[in-house]
């Protein structure tokens, strides 16, 4: 049976990317990739928490920092935010303050997730902005780099 593919598997490869960048540093392996409204990067990310000592280093941050940046605009409507793991509330919240159109991540986060484990902040009806949600695009490999990442600083006795 042929392997499922979605057409976000390019640049969830290249969050993949960017999150292994944030592991060769220390940081929890989170990477995100902006795409414009022609499919092209317009911004990536990776957690630099760690490496900047700033608690707001998460990778959907930055790369929608650096998407803005290029496009000069802060309003992102015709941008995907691609993301190896389901954005926080704080990360939840940027989405949807910069009117992000459309958002899609890998595994699924049980323990901070705001897109639909315990709370979903960008469909919430009460706010102004709603992007579309896809998620589950190469859980398996994104969730699969978190847990190496977890399993290695356990059995070192390191936290990130």
């Amino acid at each position: 049976m042929p392997a499922v593919t979605s057409p976000y598997d390019d640049a969830m490869r290249q969050a993949l990317a960017e999150a292994r960048v944030s592991a060769d540093h220390g940081d929890v392996p989170i990477g995100a990739v902006v795409l414009g409204g022609d499919g092209g990067v317009v911004g990536v990310g990776h957690n630099r928490r760690v490496a900047d000592a700033d608690p707001t280093a998460h990778a959907e941050v930055l790369a929608l920092r650096s998407a803005a940046r290029r496009l000069g605009a802060w309003r992102l409507d015709s941008c995907t935010l691609v993301v190896t793991l389901e954005p926080c509330t704080m990360c939840a919240g940027a989405v949807v303050q910069a009117r992000v159109g459309r958002l899609v991540f890998g595994a699924w986060n049980d323990e901070m997730g705001a897109v639909g484990t315990l709370w979903d902040v960008v469909r919430d009806r009460r706010l102004h902005h709603r992007p579309e949600v896809v998620s589950g695009i190469l859980a398996d490999e994104c969730s699969a780099l978190l847990e190496d990442f977890f399993a290695r600083h356990r059995d070192s006795g390191t936290t990130p």
